[in-house]
């Protein structure tokens, strides 16, 4: 239990708060409207759907003022690195923005339908009683006219067309109503598109209907502003509802039961999501600022496994290790912007990212590089970042345990080549003592473009009499019966015959529990660690992409 404290427990006390809040939301808002007084008529009419469409909406309001948030890139880089004002546990789930993203959607999706679902209800029940199907207090209640004295109850008050077409009327020509079919429509497009199905396979339909959240949030601010659900007035005399109710033929005629008066509620939605708004409206201008700011390549190289590798400059940018930059190229499109981890260090006077043929846009900018005459500058690219990781934190711990598979092996480039640069420079402040090196790729030619890097600090370390720092392992997890062959011919060799590396290529898939015991055996401390390792209660494990990053402080 404790272990799973350290891990989990905070990611859990957030969900915990979160539910938490969206619970209490929808029962207070549900009794307030199945019980409260002024809602008594209103009630009459259309009975529990009308608690069932008011609870719903307020927990919609509480997550579209979350929704934003989490893609906030730069407001996060705010809170994680310059104002270093929570620990390291904090700042890691910033890592998760994303999860939290797609669970307030999903929330928001849900509630939606809710809410749709009743109001749907409501519209059929208000006809219904305009038309007389129920009793007489229903139809009184319908046939209330807005005048000077008296207002309306139920919004369906047309009647010099057929009835059978009033719902539409209603739906679709009241600002709630339209409002309300736009924002849905809206939303439909939004979650379907954001499957993983559709986002793999065509990005561009994901990312420009990703956009209609401008059209949803439109049609939110506004939809209130109809103000279709209405309760009741205090008058002078007051109308008590529980007096009057059987006194229909009274209304109006004895003090005792005037007219009931009744008005739409004020609209609150917009005071939720304003200020989520203007913060988004704040990143979006900040990446603009950006975007505009000239980039330069320093240099183009054309990696195995076409993989493409991109040095560029920018006055004044500055990263860390294992932080992600947002590229857009005009060239191809103008709107889309997608992330890359940087793999350059924050030694180097340049960014580089390498990026695979992976889609349609990687693709596109592969082509264009690959036509461009020698020396030439590339197509305009604008940059948005840098934007933090947990990576960032991997040398404020003595042992890391890190873990790449793929092109996922980006962001540890950036931490080894800061690593070599430390060393080359007798840096006295690294606290890193010890790092554990995973790489596990399909095919042997994906080994090809980082192996160079490698090599460098293979030799590197060896000079330093620091052989021991760095432990890396490969594991080729398939390969054909010419690899096979190739390996056993030079099988004898000082060198791998896959990379070239003194360190050997393992086949197949690393077994975790081994390397842990093993770990834990070459780094015992002290007897909290010897815990720690044994039974994995201090592992800070950050998921980006296709890695995983172990690590922790025997101190």
């Amino acid at each position: 239990m404790g272990n799973w404290v350290i891990n989990n427990g905070l990611s859990s006390f957030i969900l915990v708060v979160w539910m938490a809040i969206n619970i209490f939301l929808f029962v207070w808002f549900y009794l307030f409207y199945d019980l409260g007084d002024q809602f008594f008529y209103t009630r009459h009419l259309l009975g529990s759907a009308l608690a069932w469409a008011r609870a719903p909406a307020a927990v919609l309001n509480f997550n579209c003022l979350l929704i934003l948030l989490p893609v906030c890139r730069n407001l996060l880089s705010l809170i994680r690195g310059s104002l270093m004002c929570c620990g390291r546990t904090m700042r890691k789930q910033l890592d998760k923005n994303l999860s939290f993203h797609k669970l307030v959607a999903y929330t928001i999706a849900l509630m939606t339908a809710v809410h749709v679902i009743a109001h749907l209800l409501n519209v059929e029940w208000y006809n219904n009683s305009r038309q007389g199907v129920y009793d007489e207090l229903s139809t009184a209640l319908s046939n209330l006219e807005d005048t000077e004295t008296t207002t309306y109850l139920n919004p369906i008050r047309i009647t010099d067309i057929d009835p059978q077409q009033i719902p539409s009327y209603l739906v679709f020509t009241t600002i709630a109503g339209l409002t309300g079919v736009i924002i849905t429509l809206a939303l439909i497009l939004i979650i379907t598109s954001s499957m993983e199905v559709i986002r793999r396979s065509y990005f561009e339909v994901f990312w420009y209907t990703h956009h209609l959240f401008i059209v949803f949030f439109a049609g939110l601010v506004f939809h209130g502003a109809g103000r279709i659900v209405r309760s009741q007035q205090t008058t002078d005399p007051p109308h008590n509802f529980t007096f009057c109710k059987d006194r229909i033929e009274d209304w109006g005629r004895i003090p005792e039961c005037p007219v009931p008066q009744f008005a739409g509620g004020f609209p609150q939605t917009w005071m939720w999501v304003i200020g989520p708004m203007v913060l988004y409206l704040c990143e979006r201008l900040l990446r603009f600022i950006r975007y505009m700011q000239r980039v330069t390549y320093r240099k183009i190289v054309m990696r195995p496994s076409k993989v493409l590798e991109l040095q560029l400059v920018k006055s004044g940018f500055k990263m860390e290790v294992g932080q992600y930059v947002f590229l857009n190229c005009p060239a191809i499109s103008q709107l889309e912007w997608h992330p890359f981890t940087m793999t350059s260090a924050p030694e180097e006077d340049f960014f580089s990212v390498h990026i695979r043929s992976a889609g349609d846009w990687t693709e596109k900018l592969i082509n264009i590089v690959q036509q461009l005459p020698e020396g030439a500058q590339g197509p305009k690219m604008g940059v948005d970042g840098p934007f933090g990781t947990a990576s960032e934190d991997v040398f404020a711990y003595e042992v890391s345990m890190l873990v790449g598979a793929g092109i996922g092996v980006t962001p540890f480039a950036s931490i080894l080549k800061s690593i070599w640069y430390k060393f080359k420079d007798s840096n006295p402040k690294l606290r890193t003592r010890k790092i554990y090196f995973y790489w596990l790729c399909r095919e042997t030619h994906a080994f090809e473009w980082f192996a160079d890097l490698l090599q460098v600090l293979e030799r590197e370390m060896e000079e330093r009499g620091m052989g021991n720092f760095l432990t890396y392992k490969l594991y080729l997890t398939g390969w054909d019966q010419s690899t096979a062959d190739h390996v056993k011919v030079r099988f004898d060799e000082d060198t791998d015959a896959v990379t070239g590396l003194k360190q050997k290529t393992n086949y197949g898939r690393p077994i975790w529990d081994k390397e842990f015991e093993e770990v834990r055996k070459e780094n015992p401390t002290n007897q909290k660690s010897k815990r720690w390792i044994k039974t994995f209660i201090a592992l800070n494990m950050v998921r980006g992409g296709n890695f995983l990053m172990w690590t922790f402080s025997s101190g």
